[in-house]
């Protein structure tokens, strides 16, 4: 059990471009979305936590098992999320690893490699960041997600405020890049039409 690292699913949005329905209860192989996510973040051993639009909502008992984090102001954007989760970390967490929980290629040796990417460091609370790259369409390497800060960014993460995600948090930052497989780091699904298109591509109903 690596204590020290937390995952953090990012869980809250409105997914306003799904018209009407919900991304993280799609499924894939059988099963919603936000729940293979969540299975795959807790294989890893990592702590885990989930931000939701709060704990009435359908998407909760998905993560009944996990650190449930309710963002009631959501609508602001990822930030609202962010701070929220990096709010609700335990007092031991050195490293926190976040990630939108839309992103179905993304595989529990992933976030392992992310979380070593990070111990390989000695877990420096006050080390690089660990971003994560994926190839796009191009054959070009480009950042994504997961990204793990150490704790040295908690303080920045938990002052946050509208929908650019941890962007700021990262520049002029040392980063340190962990290659993931094909396009894991880089696909997320946000519309009817990425769902319809990525279940074609990859047989997956």
């Amino acid at each position: 059990m690596h204590d020290h690292i937390a995952v953090l699913l990012l869980a809250a949005g409105a997914a306003t471009r799904m018209r009407g329905r919900d991304k993280l209860l799609e499924e894939v192989a059988g099963q919603p979305l936000l729940a293979r996510m969540i299975a795959r973040a807790q294989a890893t051993g990592y702590e885990v936590l989930v931000t939701l639009p709060d704990l009435a909502h359908p998407r909760a008992l998905l993560a009944k098992d996990t650190h449930r984090v309710p963002v009631p102001d959501a609508a602001e954007g990822m930030a609202a999320s962010i701070r929220a989760g990096v709010r609700a970390l335990p007092g031991h967490i050195t490293g926190v690893m976040i990630l939108p929980a839309d992103m179905p290629e993304l595989t529990t040796a992933d976030l392992r490699n992310m979380g070593e990417a990070f111990e390989a460091s000695g877990s420096d609370p006050e080390g690089a960041i660990c971003r994560a790259t994926g190839q796009d369409q191009a054959g070009h390497t480009v950042p994504g997600h997961p990204v793990l800060f150490p704790r040295r960014c908690f303080d920045a993460l938990k002052q946050l405020s509208g929908d650019a995600g941890a962007r700021h948090v990262l520049n002029g930052e040392q980063l340190r890049s962990v290659a993931l497989p094909a396009a894991h780091a880089l696909t997320d699904l946000d519309t009817p039409e990425a769902w319809d298109a990525w279940r074609q591509q990859h047989d997956r109903r």
